[in-house]
């Protein structure tokens, strides 16, 4: 005899079962489907100078169109921006100036706390320039050489006159690195323990914008001009810029006051100790990637002269230079990319 509310029983028993057993394969099936979908934004710093700017919006173009992941930079200055990746608050610093930043990259790079992915370039330089017509003259300008002697650092003080401060005309004026930058403490020392400052003040220019706009104004009107720069930046991709001679870098000479030219420095791609967890395939990509002075000078001159931003001369650059940044990515990412460009 078939027991009835067993059997009913047993019914509901296996559609219960069912439903379950379907809500837990769809669940899972949605669930991947939505981590497949939802990759992380990733964060670029950007401590407010054109050559990373220009780095980071390549870097972005790539990233976006060619793996997909949505992107985003966080402003600040170099010792912010520097901590931020510690912190896994920035994700990847695309061109760190590591002999700049000295022992708070090392340190954190010895100790695991960010990734150094690739060297993106090491043919930098940095210290006092003037514009190279000062030296040599300009005679399609009409300028004849002002300072024909001046080859050194050392030759500074008796040109003082020549780059008179104008509103201290007792003194030279030699333009500082931009405020926030780490080199504006290590300039005003080189300036003070050179005993430059006996002849000249050291200006702020503030940023980085005021500090090219005094070089370029300068330019324009054949006038004297000296103060620290550093390439790559558009500045040099356009002028003829002369860098003054130093003493030899020595590591005893560099911790005694900073008195010799600057260090070489080996510009980094840098990232957050766990990225290559939240992006593996942008760490392969990042890992390739490798510029240098002359491909950047080229890149910000552009900008500057067809009056771009950053992602325009992204765009041109990889345009231009498909055969180098073809190398940096695996082919169905180079593919998308290259239909993105079109």
């Amino acid at each position: 005899m078939i027991n009835i509310k067993k059997m009913k029983f047993s019914k509901v028993l296996t559609v219960l079962l069912l439903v379950l057993l379907t809500f837990s394969i769809t669940g899972c099936g949605g669930s991947s489907a939505t981590s497949d979908a939802e990759k992380p934004t990733i964060l670029f710093a950007d401590p407010q100078w054109d050559s990373i700017r220009f780095h980071n919006s390549v870097a972005q173009f790539i990233i976006e169109n060619g793996y997909g992941y949505e992107t985003d930079v966080v402003s600040g200055s170099s010792p912010i921006v520097l901590q931020g990746v510690i912190n896994g608050d920035i994700d990847v610093l695309m061109e760190t100036w590591t002999e700049n930043y000295g022992e708070s990259y090392f340190a954190a790079r010895d100790k695991g706390d960010i990734l150094e992915l690739s060297v993106n370039f090491n043919d930098n330089a940095q210290g006092f320039y003037v514009p190279t017509y000062i030296i040599k003259g300009d005679p399609e300008r009409g300028i004849e050489p002002m300072a024909p002697d001046l080859k050194s650092v050392k030759d500074l003080p008796k040109y003082w006159e020549l780059f008179k401060d104008p509103e201290v005309p007792e003194k030279g004026r030699i333009y500082g690195a931009p405020s926030g930058y780490s080199m504006d403490e290590v300039m005003q020392e080189k300036v003070k323990n050179y005993g430059l400052d006996k002849t000249y003040n050291y200006f702020n220019p503030g940023s980085d914008t005021a500090l090219a706009a005094s070089l370029v104004q300068a330019i324009e009107k054949g006038k004297p001009w000296v103060g620290y720069y550093w390439e790559p930046t558009w500045i040099m991709g356009l002028y003829d810029m002369t860098l003054l001679a130093d003493e030899p870098y020595s590591d005893e000479k560099w911790n005694n006051g900073y008195q010799c030219e600057f260090p070489s420095n080996t510009c980094t791609v840098a990232a957050h100790k766990d990225f290559d967890e939240k992006a593996p395939d942008v760490v392969e990509f990042l890992k390739n990637y490798q510029t240098g002075n002359t491909l950047i000078n080229e890149a910000l001159a552009y900008m500057q002269k067809n009056d771009v931003d950053t992602d325009e001369a992204a765009k041109w650059f990889l345009t231009e230079h498909e055969e180098l940044w073809n190398q940096w990515v695996p082919a169905e990412a180079a593919e998308k990319v290259k239909a993105a460009l079109k």
